[in-house]
């Protein structure tokens, strides 16, 4: 479920551990995704470490809209399983 790279220095350095996907659903407590990776609709739960950027500056949860792209650094909770957002990125952080 890894984003692939072509090549050193590229664009697509910056998004090459993250998972991508178009915003589905979103609420306080998670996004889900669909068009992912896996190719099936996934959930990331968030918590309050959580960080959201657009264009590659601090930005919001409330910015993000259904049926935008974003990028997702997550992480499994171990006890519960739940996919955990650590960062969900969009924009033009890509140059």
């Amino acid at each position: 479920m890894t984003v692939r790279s072509s090549g050193s220095g590229t664009a697509g350095d910056n998004v090459k551990d993250l998972l991508y996907g178009v915003v589905k659903a979103l609420n306080k407590d998670a996004i889900v995704l669909t068009k992912t990776n896996a190719g099936m609709d996934q959930t990331f739960k968030f918590n309050s470490k959580t960080k959201f950027m657009r264009d590659g500056k601090k930005s919001s949860l409330e910015s993000f809209k259904l049926g935008e792209k974003v990028w997702v650094d997550a992480k499994e909770d171990k006890k519960s399983g739940d996919l955990v957002a650590r960062k969900v990125v969009t924009g033009a952080f890509l140059m």
